[in-house]
């Protein structure tokens, strides 16, 4: 869309990235000396940073040309956001009315987000959140809010120019926004805010998110997967807001739908494959042992330290370590070399699907302890000192309620009758499960995956209540 941007004369003030996804990414430069634009916060070394933290964790070693990286998507997340803003402003300002920040404002706020909203991910993504972040009880997302505000807001409030042209004179973007619709589901401070800013929050936390929108086509198309098609344009046509908030044309929701089937895929397929839940199975086993040597401390009190926590230095780090005089680094040096290597120590030796609409008719998701638990009660006595683990993966590839979703909730517009609801998302998510669950064992060979398939069957089948499920994705 670059012709929007420039009226095909004036290219002063904006330079391109060329990307696989796009095609190419405008991005706004300084056009005098000491002026802050987005190249400056791309330039930050907290993005630079995000060059060697790759987007896919472990599936880059299961799909050889998925070396892509979080800079990368975080750039296309910032193209998708700049936009949904030019095509959602009309309709946003005719809605607040005067309340409404001019359209460089809104593009810039919602492109500054995007830019920003992984900055926070540490060594192999969302891993590194359920392995070492949940001890002090935060995730990427505290992070990203403070790199946002403590070491980029100088630059973020100095920012007066978007794309689209220039702020009006008193506005200014505060930091603390950015943050604000950086953290998914941070509903205690929505009623303080401007309305402006919370009619946005569905588009970094909804169902199709400018978030989603790249990585889903990001992901398959660098992991070389054949999927169905995600109509971007179509989506993007048929979103406006209303007095009800973010609304969907009735002809948007086959590209909806579309997209949901298209992401579900892609867990199945990409993200939750065997092989890279199994390397995962793996890291989990020396993860915990080897940031007690590299980084014991909560990030959000050494930032500076985290500046150079990536992918890249902690392999660099541990590369090392098979030839160190401490036995336990040497033993975790080990271990490292045999993931970085490839030699997958876990086999899959069993795979069972369930779904939402399954469980509804009596069949149940038990936790993974007791599941693992059951499995051993079910195997013959002679295989009782047996080395397996058990792996769950959910995904949810809709809302389980289309009505009661708080933030994230979205409308359907229908064109015959006027009228503006949220019920028609019952009907359109029908044959949508709103969970899909993956059980999946695993040993260390296939010498007997028929008696871990059966004990498993019986395990899984036998009475039990809702798990908690939780992903690394």
């Amino acid at each position: 869309m670059l012709e929007e941007l420039t009226d095909g004369v004036n290219h002063k003030g904006l330079a391109l990235f060329a990307d696989p996804v796009h095609q190419y990414i405008p991005f706004v430069v300084p056009v005098k000396e000491g002026e802050k634009t987005e190249k400056d916060l791309i330039d930050s070394p907290y993005m630079q940073r995000l060059r060697h933290i790759c987007q896919l964790q472990s599936a880059r070693w299961v799909y050889p040309s998925a070396e892509h990286s979080r800079f990368q998507h975080s750039l296309g997340v910032m193209h998708v956001a700049g936009r949904f803003a030019r095509k959602l402003y009309p309709s946003l300002s005719r809605v607040l009315k005067k309340r409404c920040p001019s359209e460089p404002f809104i593009e810039e706020i919602l492109r500054i987000t995007a830019l920003l909203h992984d900055i926070g991910h540490g060594p192999w993504g969302h891993f590194f959140d359920d392995n070492f972040l949940i001890k002090f009880k935060i995730t990427h997302e505290d992070i990203s809010q403070q790199i946002a505000i403590e070491k980029l807001g100088d630059i973020i409030r100095e920012i007066r120019r978007g794309p689209s042209g220039k702020f009006k004179k008193d506005e200014q973007i505060n930091p603390a926004h950015i943050a604000f619709l950086i953290k998914k589901d941070d509903e205690s401070k929505k009623k303080d805010l401007p309305q402006w800013l919370t009619m946005l929050t569905p588009l970094f936390n909804g169902i199709y998110t400018v978030d989603n929108l790249d990585y889903v086509l990001r992901d398959s198309y660098m992991c070389g997967v054949a999927i169905g098609p995600v109509d971007l344009e179509r989506l993007l046509y048929y979103t406006d807001f209303t007095r009800e908030g973010l609304t969907l044309h009735r002809n948007g929701t086959s590209a909806l739908t579309m997209f949901l089937n298209t992401r579900l895929y892609l867990f199945s397929n990409v993200y939750y494959h065997r092989t890279t839940r199994a390397i995962d199975l793996h890291l989990k086993e020396i993860f915990s042992d080897t940031m007690k040597y590299i980084f014991p401390k909560n990030p959000l009190e050494n930032l500076d330290g985290y500046l150079k926590l990536t992918d890249w230095s902690l392999l660099e780090e541990v590369s090392g370590w098979r030839r160190s005089k401490v036995k336990k680094k040497r033993a975790l040096g080990e271990e490292w070399n045999k993931i970085s290597n490839r030699q997958v120590k876990w086999k899959m030796a069993y795979q069972g699907t369930v779904s939402i609409k399954e469980m509804e008719v009596g069949k149940t998701v038990i936790k993974e302890k007791d599941w693992k638990d059951r499995i051993e009660n079910n195997l013959p006595a002679q295989l009782n000192d047996l080395s397996f683990q058990v792996d769950m993966a959910s995904q949810d590839p809709r809302p389980e309620n289309p009505v009661k979703m708080g933030q994230m909730q979205i409308h359907i517009f229908d064109p015959a009758t006027g009228k503006i609801s949220k019920e028609h998302l019952k009907r359109l998510f029908e044959y949508i499960p709103s969970k899909v669950f993956l059980y999946r064992v695993f040993a260390l060979n296939h010498q007997y995956d028929r008696e871990l398939s059966e004990a498993a069957e019986k395990a899984l089948w036998s009475e039990g209540n809702q798990t908690y499920l939780k992903t690394n994705v």
